[in-house]
């Protein structure tokens, strides 16, 4: 059986009197990494708030090893990394400075993977903050997040400000690290390609609701986009109740659904739907994560 270090039951939340989600439930392995992915405004910050218990769920609960996130305990506290977005503060102090002063505050404190990814970065110890790029002072945050050595991490949007080879740098970095100490990773980010080399588990949500909830791989293996070529251009598919999502350009489909290609041509000749040049894409997890939520 898992051990989870999150578990989120039947959250409820309004802003005044617009429904953000009803009855939201998902959980977290131990030493798992869990991904959650949504549009703006579906709901992603208003969770991690929830769960660092800056805001209070209109119902339900969200338990933190074993805890009320509402009601954690120093003790608890002191086994979570939190990062917000906006990063690093202190911006007169130099690298060195920084982390000397953040780990007072820390029993458990490891400089180890701070002076790790400082290395990575081309900057020497006595360079202010205030005069490196974000991407860099985002570097010097994820750092400080790790240096705490804590047993969850929360990190919010934790690729904002990196450059691309940064971004590739530091989840290659944070995966490996993850993996070798049993850490427990809850993450949004925006950047879907990002998610996909690091996650081991999505929880994808819309506007009030779950879209889907599963191991990546196992997503990726069940959610298929099929394109074809209608005889009949008239035809609209897109209430039909397989179908995730559809894109019509002419007579030029672009079809998104749980269900097999067997099942998708049983249907189309059932209903006399004429097709040609049938065929499945393959999808990396940004084009699988739009064709469930729709482009726009």
């Amino acid at each position: 059986m898992d051990n989870n270090v999150i578990e989120c039951k039947n959250l409820t939340h309004y802003y005044g009197k617009k429904l953000v989600y009803e009855n939201l439930n998902f959980n977290v392995r131990e030493g798992s990494i869990l991904g959650l992915l949504g549009k703006n405004g579906a709901g992603k910050t208003t969770t991690i708030n929830i769960l660092n218990g800056f805001l209070q769920p209109r119902s339900g609960e969200c338990l933190i090893f074993g805890e009320n996130s509402q009601h954690l305990t120093p003790e608890t506290k002191g086994r979570i990394g939190f990062l917000i977005e906006g990063h690093v503060q202190y911006a007169f102090m130099d690298i060195y400075q920084i982390e000397k002063f953040y780990s007072k505050f820390y029993p458990n404190w490891n400089s180890e993977p701070y002076w790790d990814l400082m290395s990575k970065l081309k900057v020497t110890p006595t360079q202010k903050i205030s005069s490196m790029s974000c991407g860099q002072r985002s570097q010097v945050a994820l750092g400080l997040i790790l240096a705490q050595d804590p047993d969850l991490l929360i990190l919010d949007d934790f690729s904002m400000g990196l450059d691309p080879g940064y971004r590739r740098l530091f989840i290659d970095y944070l995966r490996e690290y993850a993996k070798a100490n049993n850490k427990t990773i809850f993450v949004t980010s925006h950047i879907i390609s990002d998610m996909e080399r690091l996650i081991d588990d999505l929880l994808i949500m819309d506007y009030n609701r779950v879209l889907a909830q599963c191991p990546v791989n196992q997503f990726m293996d069940s959610f298929k986009q099929f394109t074809f070529e209608l005889d009949n251009n008239n035809i609209d598919l897109s209430k039909e109740k397989f179908v995730a999502s559809v894109d019509k350009i002419k007579n030029k489909v672009e079809l998104h659904t749980f269900e097999s290609e067997d099942f998708v041509k049983e249907f189309l000749k059932k209903e006399n739907i004429s097709v040609k040049n049938f065929k499945q894409v393959e999808m990396n997890l940004e084009d699988a994560f739009i064709g469930l939520t729709g482009k726009y």
